[in-house]
């Protein structure tokens, strides 16, 4: 322990004499690194060194991390503890000792102070921020870092030492990475022990409305807990209730340009409270702060955002009409915050955009948070001149090669009876389906859309099995073949047909089927007449008027009597009868002619052969 001491008076940087003096105390089995035992006895001398020192200071009444400045190390001077703190880091960092040694002294350093001496032990840290991050030393003191700050937080006033509490959060955002989940509240749960206290009955010779008073503080109940209003329909009438009183009393006292100068933001920055204060008397006062109504407007917002953070389960959505409640009091809480000076519309602007990137936070929670770290890809160097080979297969390809080889080394492949599987088409395009799905958080690089082998077979089991779905592909692609059953309703929706295009499809199809009907009974029609015609014509022919018929028409005719009407149209239909039959008879004659004319051409033909 007295060669460290010597140590840390000596001159210079750490690295001329830290080694050696390791060297000197623990007399090491490797030269340059310690092993298990030696790395816990060079702990347990530093600790009781430190503790030493940390004793010393406070008996002469010193701060802690001044004590013994005298110590040049070229630029400044340096207490005790500082310097030793610097030798343990340099070993650290150099893997000579064990890289969590000086996370546990920073530790023991915080513990033993007061709260004004951790201020200046927390400035150290912020200083060494760098070298405490890198890998080698981040990998072993992470967790011993994350204890000691959230120790430090513990002891501070939340109400008192604000900027060193947002000092310790800003470190642990800048340590450790963006995707570290124990600085993530995976589950999303509300302090609910931060209460507002506000005055539950009125003073004497208050001069405000009292029920108002109590009506605009008790929001603050719903603000701390936004889950609640949805789980109790009861409490979001209360709350919608309270609010609408709280605007219309926000709109029936309008702030003007020199109310909103009167009040200097920059001023109020530097006195800034991280609670409200309730007192009733205060009342008339706040109202006419620019900024006190922005905390409450924006407040509100916060609470429409978080209600409408889309990804949550069906019990925790909100209902229909409560959207419509959502909708209209957030327009009104956006018009408030652009009257209100000074600088309503920009400042409106700002807390739009924040909110709009506090959107992509929650999906990112949500998703369970992945890490956005990616390790870079390693290229490899071609020389030049040389040129690329592409692989040759034995059978033309890679996945004949493969199945080739299977096969040599399944010599019973063929003879299975199960070689032969066709899947069904839901399981065949379950994963594409869980690709398509927002909550998975696949990136479209890893989709199966880019199997091109994938979607080649997905596509020939929807032809055969599927073929509703198997149409979508040339509207949709082949994300619209996926049966619909296995989308989420958000992803269904994009792909189910609209009603319009069904019954716009529906009666193109009736009008198809009518017209063909139409066609097919024109047809038949004209069959029918040439049929009849047909028929008729036989029917007349075999019709032939006789001799008697001829007299008897000649003698009416010759004895100079008129015919009655009946005769008439008797006669004229006869005579009618007996054209039609005589032409019937004549065509029958050439057609007759034809026939023996062609067997007499052939009778003619048969002695000259």
């Amino acid at each position: 322990m007295e060669v460290f001491r010597r140590a840390i008076l000596q001159p210079g940087p750490p690295e001329n004499f830290a080694l050696q003096t390791v060297q000197q105390v623990i007399k090491p089995q490797k030269q340059t690194k310690l092993v298990q035992d030696e790395n816990q006895l060079l702990e347990n001398i530093l600790r009781t060194l430190l503790q030493e020192l940390v004793s010393s200071a406070v008996q002469s009444g010193e701060q802690i991390m001044q004590y013994g400045q005298s110590i040049d190390d070229g630029e400044t001077t340096q207490g005790h503890i500082p310097r030793l703190l610097d030798i343990v880091l340099y070993l650290c960092e150099n893997e000579h000792i064990e890289g969590g040694m000086i996370f546990q002294l920073l530790e023991d350093l915080t513990e033993m102070s007061t709260m004004r001496n951790c201020k200046d032990v927390f400035g150290y840290i912020e200083s060494k921020q760098d070298i405490l991050g890198k890998p080698e030393l981040f990998a072993r003191g992470k967790l011993v870092m994350l204890r000691t700050c959230n120790q430090l937080l513990r002891r501070l006033s939340k109400a008192n030492d604000v900027v060193f509490c947002g000092r310790i959060l800003m470190f642990l955002a800048h340590f450790f990475p963006l995707s570290e989940r124990s600085a993530v509240n995976i589950k999303g749960v509300f302090n609910t022990s931060n209460e507002t206290k506000y005055e539950k009955d009125p003073p004497d010779g208050i001069s405000i409305d009292f029920n108002f008073y109590k009506t605009f503080w008790s929001l603050q109940e719903h603000f701390c807990n936004p889950p609640s209003l949805t789980l109790a329909p009861t409490k979001w009438k209360k709350f919608t209730s309270g609010l609408m009183v709280v605007l219309n009393t926000f709109e029936a006292q309008p702030l003007s340009d020199e109310e909103g100068d009167a009040n200097s933001l920059e001023e109020e920055a530097a006195n800034f409270s991280i609670k409200y204060l309730t007192s009733s008397k205060l009342m008339g006062l706040e109202l006419k702060d620019p900024s006190f109504r922005r905390h409450i407007l924006v407040q509100c917002l916060i609470l429409f955002d978080y209600l409408k953070a889309p990804g949550k389960s069906e019990k925790d959505l909100p209902s229909d009409s409560m959207k419509e409640e959502i909708k209209s009091c957030e327009e009104r809480v956006k018009k408030l915050l652009e009257m209100t000076p000074p600088k309503g519309e920009n400042f409106l602007h700002k807390i739009e955009h924040i909110l709009e990137r506090e959107k992509n936070w929650v999906w990112w929670k949500r998703d369970g948070c992945p890490p956005f770290e990616k390790q870079p890809a390693e290229k490899k160097v071609v020389q030049e001149g040389a040129k690329k080979r592409r692989p040759r297969w034995r059978m033309g390809n890679k996945e004949l090669s493969l199945l080739w080889k299977w096969a040599d080394q399944n010599p019973n492949a063929l003879t299975d009876p199960q070689r032969v599987r066709t899947p069904a088409i839901t399981d065949y395009w379950k994963p594409l389906a869980d690709d398509m799905d927002p909550a998975a958080g696949i990136e479209a690089e890893y989709h199966h859309k880019n199997n091109r082998v994938y979607c080649w077979k997905g596509l020939r089991f929807s032809a055969r099995q599927d073929l509703e779905g198997f149409s979508r592909f040339t509207e949709f692609g082949i994300e619209g073949v996926v049966p619909l059953e296995l989308l989420t309703p958000e992803e269904r929706s994009k792909y189910q047909a609209k009603p319009n295009d069904k019954s716009k499809r529906a009666k193109k199809e009736e009008t198809k089927g009518a017209a063909h009907q139409v066609e097919e009974n024109q047809i038949a029609t004209a069959a029918n007449e040439i049929d009849g015609e047909g028929i008729r014509a036989v029917l007349e022919a075999s019709v032939t008027p006789t001799d008697t018929d001829a007299t008897v028409a000649t003698g009416d005719m010759s004895q100079g009597g008129s015919p009655i009407p009946d005769e008439h149209q008797k006669q004229s239909s006869d005579t009618d009868v007996g054209q039609e039959a005589g032409q019937m008879e004549a065509d029958a004659e050439v057609e007759a002619g034809m026939i023996d004319g062609g067997m007499d051409t052939e009778v003619d033909l048969d002695p000259v052969g």
